[in-house]
Order: C-alpha cells, then structure tokens, then sequence
C-alpha cells in the first residue's frame, strides 16, 4: 500500500515544519509571549466571569419611613434582610433620598406614608411608592421585580392581597406605584452611549498612546530624542498633548452622533463633562505611558493594553451595572478610572449632575492620574536613561 503523496515527507514539509518547532521554541524562550498567551486569557476569565453578569447583588437602597410604626419598620426590615438589597439610609423625609438618588448611591428609594399602618388596619389599600433609579435602563425593572416580591412576601404575611398597579386604585391590600427616575421609558442607548464614549476616548488615550512610544522604541528613535537637549517633560507633553485633544474632538463627535442618531439627553454642563474628560483623559495617558515603558515592541503594548482595557471595560459598569457584581468586585472597581468616568458621563448627561454631584469621583480621577502619571514618568525615567 503507498502512502499519499500529500503525507510523504518532502523538503517542503520537512522546512515548514522545521520552521514552526523554531517558532514553539521562540515562544517558549519568550517568557513575556508566553505570560500573555497562557496567563492572561486565564486571569481575565476568573474576573470578568464575575463582572459580567446580570443578576443585581446588594442594589443600593434608601428608605423613606413617614409613618414610623411597627407595620412600616417590619416592611423595611424585609428590605434589608434580604440578599437583594444594601440598606443606604433612612430619614422622615424625602430631600435626602433625592439627593442620594442624584449622586447615584442609591438605586431605589421606598417611601412609606404617614397613613401606611392605620390604613393596613382598617383593610385599605395602603400605598409603598417605589422610586427607581431608571438611569441603569433594565436593571431598574428588575430592580422594581425584586422590591415587589419582598412587598408581596410581606403583605401575604399580614394577610393582605398586593395590587402592584401605577394608578392609585384602592382595593385593599398594598398598592405600589412606581417611578422611573432620568429614564423613564428605560431606553438601553440612553444608559449605553454615554458608557460607549468613554470607552472610545479610553482606546484613544491608552492604546494609541502605548502603541505611538512603543513604536519609537522598534525604530529607535527614542533614543535619538533622549540624546538631545529636550527635556524629559517637553518630550511626555509633546507625544501625549496630540492624542489628548484627538480623544476630546472624538468626545465632540461622538456627543453629536448620540444626540442626533440616538436621541440621548444632555440634561447638564457640557462644559463640566469636558472638564471632568480633560482630568479622566490624563489618567488614560498615563496608563498609555505606562505600558509602553514595560515593553519593547507595539505588538506587546496592544497585548498588555488590550488585558488592561477589558478588564478595565468590564469592571466599570459600562455594560452591567455594578449592583450585578459580587461585593469584592465591586470594591476592587473603586480604583477602576473608566468607572468613575462612566458615572461622571451618566450622571451629568442622563441625570443633569452638577460640580457637587460628581465631586467624589471626579477626586478620585484627579487622584489616580497624579498617582498613575508620576508612576509612568518614574519608571519611563529608568528604562530611557
């Protein structure tokens, strides 16, 4: 019987795979490659497994209680036994909720009236008013879907038939009527847009900026600057000062395109959106300049920036919420930039945020980018000299 052609050991074979042993031995010998094609993959499947998920852990709550009786005390109770919810605040009145409901601490206030327990005793229907951060676009309903499961557990409890209704018809039992806050028709581009360009001027700001420096390296011209006159930071102002203003004019057109395509609101200052994308941007270029002083080569800046980013993308409730996310993820999300940018972009979009709303993540960004900036140019500093 004769072996096929095609599986004979010809020269051509033998040079081909010649060359592709050359190439598992470069790779192995490679310890930066092979971090990144057996490390990396594995990482991000043990965090963003957890991220992304659609499932609301823990969705902040504040508890308005008017009536301040046993049957209203036993119903917020309910709230904060559950797994569903992270009791935020109580308080008699209504501004406090507001105000937390702005800054986005909260997502769903639950108010109960001055009457909720004379009326449940008297066989009336009382009401609960169901407030939802509907910024979030569908967890809000999902949100409303897990208060009214703890209202009907409570009300079957007591004896009570629940009527979830928007109308205030009174039938006996509990009536809930609820309320979309800044989305109310809960439109998924309102919630996504303002997520989708920051990840657009983040992909300028540090993928660009990583590959450009990289790119200086490979051909060796950085060296030739750093033999000249130019000071190390006329050199960091002049390479990262272009993709700065590139990033802010796709901030400009994407704007445009979301307004006019998408229909998405601009409640606030577009001028205090700019500034807060002015401070978030110096924090993306400074991740930039920090990746390109760990490798040697664009094609290893575009591996190490593209792990950074979707983690960075995945953790910051650009596409699920941060509500949906186990406790630590959450934790570990507060040195996240791209998430304190996202809030900043919702809040004063969606929600008409002012300078005292976003102050805090706002700080947090100017904090990270004084850190991570001052980091990128020392260690630039010791891979140059």
């Amino acid at each position: 019987m004769r072996i096929p052609r095609m599986f004979r050991s010809t020269p051509s074979i033998r040079r081909t795979l010649a060359l592709a042993h050359a190439e598992v031995l470069h790779v192995f010998r490679d310890k930066a490659t092979l971090l990144q094609i057996i490390a990396v993959p594995i990482v991000q499947l043990l965090i963003l497994s957890n991220a992304a998920s659609f499932a609301i852990r823990s969705a902040p709550i504040w508890i308005v209680d008017m009536d301040h009786t046993q049957s209203s005390r036993a119903l917020a109770r309910r709230f904060g036994a559950t797994g569903y919810f992270d009791l935020v605040g109580v308080s008699d009145a209504a501004a406090p909720a507001n105000e937390a409901m702005l800054r986005g601490d909260v997502s769903l206030v639950l108010t109960m009236p001055n009457d909720f327990e004379k009326s449940l005793v008297r066989n009336h229907a009382a009401t609960v008013h169901l407030d939802l951060n509907a910024e979030k676009g569908s967890a809000a309903g999902i949100v409303r879907s897990y208060a009214l499961q703890i209202i009907n557990a409570y009300a079957a409890e007591i004896g009570a038939e629940t009527h979830p209704t928007e109308s205030s018809r009174r039938r006996g039992g509990i009536v809930t009527v609820s309320r979309g806050w800044y989305n109310p028709t809960l439109s998924y581009t309102h919630y996504m847009v303002p997520g989708i360009l920051v990840a657009l001027v983040t992909i300028i700001g540090t993928l660009v900026t990583a590959q450009n420096i990289a790119r200086e390296k490979e051909i060796g011209t950085l060296e030739q600057l750093n033999v000249t006159p130019i000071t190390k930071a006329e050199f960091i102002t002049a390479k990262l000062l272009p993709f700065w203003v590139l990033a802010l004019l796709d901030l400009v057109v994407g704007l445009a395109v979301g307004y006019f395509v998408f229909g998405v609101p601009m409640r606030g200052s577009l001028a205090l959106l700019f500034l807060a994308a002015g401070v978030y941007l110096v924090v993306a270029l400074a991740i930039g300049l920090w990746i390109s002083t760990l490798v040697e080569t664009q094609q290893q800046a575009m591996f190490v920036t593209f792990f950074v980013l979707m983690i960075y993308l995945l953790m910051s409730g650009l596409f699920t919420p941060v509500d949906s996310m186990p406790r630590w993820v959450q934790i570990a999300s507060e040195v996240n930039p791209v998430r304190h940018f996202v809030t900043i972009s919702r809040a004063i979009l969606v929600k008409g945020a002012g300078l005292r709303e976003i102050a805090l993540p706002l700080g947090a960004l100017a904090a990270y980018g004084a850190v991570v900036l001052a980091l990128a140019i020392r260690q630039y500093d010791k891979t140059t000299a």
